[in-house]
């Protein structure tokens, strides 16, 4: 019978009780199987099961130095394009014995800077964060720390320890030469406020040449957002020929209203967005896009960290995954 009291968490005491073993003999059967016998391990994990015990973690990260917890910052888990580098993050640090546990951001650097001094404070193994730290203080904090660090989907000469990811300036210059090569001259731009979408409508505007209408909407976008910011373009210049889109759930939505409002896409409207997202291979007409491989990102920034917590050089600390235009449909 089980006699713990379902409103307190068992311990290791219990544990030893049910087993009718020495509190000794059930740490060593949990902790070093290989001193104590077949039959009292089968014992002890039968109590386990029984009593509903926990290791805590903590205490033992005390002893070995290891919490064998990763910290992961995201803006927002609703942003679809960095799901991939979450699931593969996940997937690669558990195969490793490590344990992923995220924090959101919402886009706010006052918020993003709460996050990680929460997560500093609980001493992790090792932080993964998406996009680059803008505060100072933060960065700051962060090298003292001494714990890895990788930043992600975007690059950097000067990380704070560690970066996976590529250049926005570049995404924005490529598109730029995209919409030339295509001959459109009238051209809009829907946009995020995040410090991502800024980089890329700079390196987009560079590469055109000149300012061109822009409407930002507030991180994350969204479809409603999309909609919105072809009606503020449309008001600027009625006779706009294409749009680059910060994000496919903004090209998602320019085109929903485009198509609201009689116009054919791309005849009319050409509009590309950003992340290659699941649907917009299958929306009509499917979107094209930037990709960028946000499994990888994930995968290498889990081999990252683990290789530091080993104790491991790491002879690339700056690695660019590069990104590539999937043309469709929309333009």
């Amino acid at each position: 019978m089980n006699d713990v009291s379902p409103f307190k968490a068992a311990t290791l005491h219990d544990v030893a009780k049910a087993a009718g073993v020495s509190l000794i003999t059930a740490s060593r059967a949990l902790g070093n199987p290989g001193v104590v016998s077949a039959k009292t391990i089968e014992k002890v994990q039968a109590a386990v099961e029984s009593t509903g015990y926990i290791p805590n973690l903590l205490a033992g990260g005390l002893k070995s130095k290891r919490s064998l917890m990763v910290g992961g910052i995201v803006p927002a888990l609703s942003v679809s394009q960095f799901l991939p580098t979450v699931q593969a993050l996940t997937t690669e640090l558990a195969a490793a014995g490590y344990q992923l546990i995220l924090g959101q951001t919402a886009y706010d650097a006052e918020r993003e800077e709460s996050v990680l001094n929460a997560m500093i404070g609980r001493q992790p193994d090792g932080i993964v964060i998406t996009g680059l730290v803008q505060s100072q203080r933060a960065r700051d904090r962060l090298r003292r720390s001494g714990i890895p660090v990788v930043e992600t989907w975007d690059l950097s000469d000067r990380p704070i320890d560690m970066v996976v990811g590529f250049s926005h300036l570049k995404v924005g210059g490529a598109l730029g030469g995209y919409f030339l090569g295509k001959g459109w001259k009238r051209i809009g731009i829907a946009s995020g406020d995040d410090h991502r979408a800024r980089m890329r409508r700079d390196g987009f505007q560079t590469t055109i040449g000149r300012e061109l209408p822009t409407a930002f909407v507030p991180a994350p976008s969204s479809l409603e957002l999309g909609r919105r910011a072809l009606g503020q373009l449309l008001e600027t210049d009625p006779h706009l020929e294409a749009i680059c889109c910060s994000s496919d759930q903004l090209a998602h939505g320019v085109i929903v209203e485009a198509l609201a409002r009689g116009l054919r896409v791309p005849q009319d409207l050409a509009i590309c967005g950003f992340g290659n997202a699941d649907f917009g291979a299958h929306t009509v007409p499917s979107i094209s896009t930037v990709h960028v491989d946000g499994a990888e990102i994930g995968r290498l920034a889990a081999r990252l960290i683990v290789a530091r917590c080993r104790g491991e050089a790491v002879a690339q600390p700056v690695i660019d995954v590069g990104f590539r235009i999937v043309e469709r449909q929309s333009t």
